[in-house]
């Protein structure tokens, strides 16, 4: 078996590629996948993530596919022959992105569709035709029901990251994708988790699949070193900013469970004087790459994330990841603490446990069959702003404002919120706030021996008849009553 991509039987058009980007030695994964692609047959690969899945399955798929190149514009002359599935938009984007590279040399299209975006653009593209195509499933099964995609002639599959297309429900939409290829395919599964889900899955759709692990299925990689820190909800933040500083840590990943999280501590982290931006499922996908991209060119030290950026994102050189929450699924720990320590360089790993997180830190234990120990971490430095005493333990429940420094809840004066930044910045303006001392002095009797000004008051005649009711009214008589 090679090592080299030099000693690969690849086209001239993909070795002169290959050879561009810097490649040169294969990674196990690759080594062992891309000589059984190479011979049609179904794979069923396990790696750790950051080892090079997608040159495994797409050199290959291309080296295949080159019979088919040609220069016509026709789009009939450029089906669809091999379609690659993905359960994020930036891991399709970014696999899209690699595939162009290594095809650049040839005469094969390729494109990408996924949500949050306009269709009208990919239509235009899937219209001109493409012979590779990598999606997300709910968004080719727009396409596929708008007839912008014909799947007949599909040749090869490629399900990427698949037990993370189970677990955000992607099966059903699985299911009536593949329902649309033909019988007689070539269907490679990649993960770096096995589950009994996923056995079932290539059980289901893989015919007599070639097994591939290069490690122990969940093992993480030996190249990250494994902290866990005890750390309560108010003092996580302290704790990321000593190890940032402790070990000169310039750029991480953070992250989080909730989506609501993600915003609050990526405002907090920025109001420290952090440059920190976050990276949810409810920003706009336009909001999502520019984030990437930004941390990616250097200009954002602190990416604060939730799930959707913990499979497959290829940004070398990241060194170190945070876990501000410990993961409720814990083969997304394996995913996460993956975003470091790529292709063999080394990185950190820091997970903050709180009091409630034990059996979090169980599951974890028995997944990657590890014992994990819970470190203390030493905090020499005092909290920043206000004490949590005095204004709650969050920064954001904390009134901003040069008023409020060092100000505890009872020493609080309305009349101090003049000094609020939108007051400031002259858009709203209050009524003046009467501060004249005869209203601050406590109340003193008169000495002048003088009634009560209510005695003075003269009282109405009490009657016998209620106010309420109204008199009889009076009416002349027509006739005089006898007597």
């Amino acid at each position: 078996m090679t090592d080299s991509f030099s000693n690969l039987s690849l086209a001239p058009t993909l070795a002169r590629a290959v050879a561009e980007m810097g490649y040169e030695s294969m990674t196990p994964i690759q080594a062992q996948a891309i000589p059984v692609v190479l011979t049609g047959q179904d794979v069923m690969g396990a790696a750790q993530t950051g080892t090079g899945k997608t040159a495994a399955f797409s050199l290959p798929l291309l080296q295949r596919l080159l019979k088919h190149e040609n220069p016509s514009t026709s789009p009939a002359r450029h089906p669809v022959r091999a379609l690659v599935l993905l359960p994020t938009r930036e891991l399709a984007d970014q696999v899209a992105q690699q595939i162009k590279m290594y095809a650049k040399y040839t005469q094969l299209r390729s494109a990408v569709v996924f949500g949050g975006m306009d269709m009208k653009p990919q239509t235009l593209e899937l219209k001109q035709g493409v012979e590779v195509l990598v999606a997300t499933p709910g968004r080719l099964l727009d396409h596929i029901e708008a007839k912008n995609a014909v799947l007949n002639q599909v040749e090869y599959v490629v399900l990427d990251e698949a037990d993370r297309m189970l677990d955000i429900g992607f099966l059903p939409d699985l299911q009536r994708i593949l329902s649309y290829l033909p019988k007689q395919r070539t269907t490679l599964l990649f993960s770096a988790t096995f589950s009994p889900e996923i056995k079932r899955l290539a059980g289901s759709y893989l015919q007599n699949p070639i097994t591939i692990e290069v490690a122990r299925p969940n093992e993480t990689a030996s190249t990250v070193e494994q902290r866990f820190y005890a750390a309560q909800d108010d003092d996580k933040r302290r704790v990321i900013r000593k190890v940032l500083d402790d070990r000169g840590i310039k750029q991480a990943f953070i992250f989080v469970n909730s989506k609501l999280g993600c915003g609050r501590l990526a405002r907090s982290l920025e109001r420290e004087g952090l440059k920190t931006a976050a990276l949810h499922g409810d920003k706009s996908q336009d909001e999502r790459l520019k984030a990437l991209e930004a941390f990616k060119k250097g200009e954002v030290d602190l990416l604060v994330c939730t799930d959707v950026a913990a499979r497959g994102l290829d940004i070398k050189d990241v060194p170190a990841v945070f876990n501000f929450d410990v993961p409720y699924n814990a083969e997304d720990y394996v995913h996460r603490i993956g975003r470091t320590g790529r292709a063999g360089a080394s990185g950190l790993a820091v997970t903050l446990v709180s009091p409630s997180d034990a059996r979090l830190v169980g599951d974890i234990e028995k997944l990657i069959k590890k014992k994990l120990d819970v470190e203390t971490l030493q905090l020499d430095t005092a909290p920043t702003g206000p004490a949590p005493e005095k204004w709650g333990t969050r920064a954001e429940d904390r009134p901003r404002g040069s008023a409020y420094e060092g100000r505890r809840r009872d020493e609080f004066d309305p009349r101090d919120a003049l000094d609020t930044p939108r007051e400031r910045r002259g858009g709203f303006r209050p009524a003046p706030v009467n501060r004249d001392p005869f209203f601050s002095k406590p109340y003193e009797a008169s000495s002048a021996n003088v009634s009560p000004s209510w005695d003075a008051v003269p009282k109405a005649p009490r009657s016998s008849i209620s106010a309420n009711i109204k008199p009889k009214r009076k009416v002349a008589a027509l006739f005089k009553a006898d007597e």
